[in-house]
């Protein structure tokens, strides 16, 4: 299920099967886009009606999802305009992330090759990228998890 009204720069989409709450993948597609350069302070989220028609999901989903973003520091409410975009995240820079992509998109060529679905993806990069962190000490941001099957924006 996805929007993309308005030529709004964010695409949602929902994975009912993920076991994540409808709100927190809006929350957390958001956040993505924000990271990736998606969206930028003074865009606007899609209206809310606008997210409720194209996904058919309750009104007040989605006003938790941008009170979220709000309470987070990343939106704000302009009565009778919408939610614009505040702040932004931390981002890789265009060429440093058009880089990672070309790899990711070969390293996906591979996995499809070996056989493996979307799920099997997903599974198998959720499972090192727990090494990762685990062997490096690093402390994953899990707020920000990753939806399998779910993109801030349309990547490809």
């Amino acid at each position: 299920m996805t929007i993309d009204k308005e030529g709004s720069p964010v695409e949602f989409r929902l994975d009912p099967s993920s076991g994540v709450p409808t709100y927190l993948q809006l929350v957390q597609q958001v956040e993505h886009a924000l990271r990736l350069g998606y969206l930028n302070p003074g865009d606007q989220l899609p209206k809310v009606r606008d997210v409720v028609a194209a996904l058919t999901i309750n009104p007040n989903t989605v006003l938790k999802a941008y009170k979220e973003l709000e309470t987070k520091g990343l939106t704000e409410g302009r009565p009778g305009q919408g939610t614009f975009i505040r702040a932004t995240l931390t981002q890789v820079a265009l060429p440093e992330l058009a880089g990672l992509r070309r790899s990711l998109f070969g390293w996906l060529a591979s996995a499809d090759a070996a056989g493996l679905n979307e799920d099997g993806v997903a599974a198998l990069f959720t499972s090192v990228l727990r090494d990762f962190y685990k062997a490096t000490g690093a402390a994953a941001d899990s707020s920000d998890s990753a939806v399998p099957g779910s993109e801030a924006r349309n990547l490809a």
